[in-house]
């Protein structure tokens, strides 16, 4: 077969029935199958996950649709480094195993790229609404409505991930590795632009109970972001510190400290005021999400410790990878 002109990269860690509806998506993409390639990438080893693969594979032409698992090291940098290089076209799109592309996806996404003449290219993504009040984790996940680059759905050559030498595989969740290898393809590769056209759907997964305390070790891996990126960081990503996180963390200390010195009056006023920001901070993230009882009841009680966890978690950053992160 001649190599074709896009190779789409997908990672995927043990969700089959979640690959099964991406892959059913890019099956059906408007360009034909002659003109692109899948790459599956198993980063959860999981035989289910290659029995999905293989089964659709049969129905294809030999080589479209392939399964890979990484030989080393674990994480969606590791798999997407393992698919990309893997891959026989000029261009690499990367989607992820919970998206559903838009049958014109690769179609428009490769006419904005040569039109262009961009070194890489951010998709839209679009959560769908399923209510009027929806959930934290929800309201969480629709903030990739608004992100410049993820991989959720992007657009790279290939030339321009060999010269920067692809993702960084030290980020070892699915955070911060795609705005990390956009910062890097801005400063050595070219220009990274923006399509709106190119649509993928990223519907919102089921969660277990306090996601949003699960969330927090994402901030360890903002360290390592500032310490390669300090100014693009403070510009594009975060300007200030979480100085109510801090302040909450602080106040609490200091009552603790004052309670076991005798000084009751000092123990009340910090204990107080760690309370008021606390209730603050319940607030504003019940503002424009569900009122449900359960939901209500969940919130008070991860924003009474997200405080901690994220403090926790940006000072173990700051001290692993060496750098004034606070």
């Amino acid at each position: 077969m001649p190599p074709p002109r896009i190779s789409v990269v997908v990672p995927t860690c043990r969700r089959p029935a979640l690959l099964g509806r991406c892959l059913c998506a890019l099956l059906d993409q408007s360009i034909g199958v002659h003109a692109f390639e899948i790459l599956v990438v198993d980063d959860g080893h999981c035989d289910r996950t290659r029995d999905c693969v293989e089964a659709l594979a049969s129905h294809h032409l030999r080589g479209f649709l392939r399964y890979l698992r990484p030989t080393e090291g674990r994480g969606p940098a590791v798999a997407r480094n393992c698919g990309w290089r893997a891959a026989r076209a000029p261009l690499i799109a990367f989607t992820d195993d919970d998206t559903v592309p838009s049958r014109v996806w690769l179609e428009v996404g490769e006419h904005a790229m040569l039109r262009h003449g961009w070194t890489a290219m951010g998709g839209r993504v679009v959560v769908p609404r399923t209510t009027d009040a929806p959930s934290d984790h929800e309201q969480m996940t629709r903030g990739l409505e608004k992100a410049e680059f993820v991989t959720a759905n992007a657009f790279v050559l290939r030339a321009a991930l060999q010269q920067v030498g692809g993702f960084d595989e030290r980020f070892e969740r699915a955070w911060r590795e795609d705005t990390d290898l956009q910062f890097r393809l801005e400063e050595v590769a070219g220009v990274v632009g923006h399509c709106d056209h190119a649509l993928v759907a990223h519907p919102v997964r089921p969660e277990r109970w306090g996601v949003s305390l699960r969330q927090q070790k994402n901030v360890f891996f903002d360290a390592l972001l500032f310490r390669k990126h300090p100014r693009r960081y403070r510009a594009r990503v975060r300007t200030l510190p979480p100085i109510d996180f801090y302040a909450v963390v602080v106040l609490t200390l200091a009552a603790l400290l004052s309670a076991w010195a005798g000084a009751e009056v000092a123990a009340w006023v910090c204990a107080l005021a760690a309370l008021a920001l606390l209730l603050r901070f319940t607030v504003r993230r019940l503002r424009s999400t569900s009122h449900r009882p359960a939901h209500v009841l969940e919130m008070l009680a991860t924003s009474a410790l997200i405080p901690f966890l994220s403090v926790y978690w940006r000072l173990r950053g700051a001290w692993h990878f060496r750098v004034w992160f606070f």
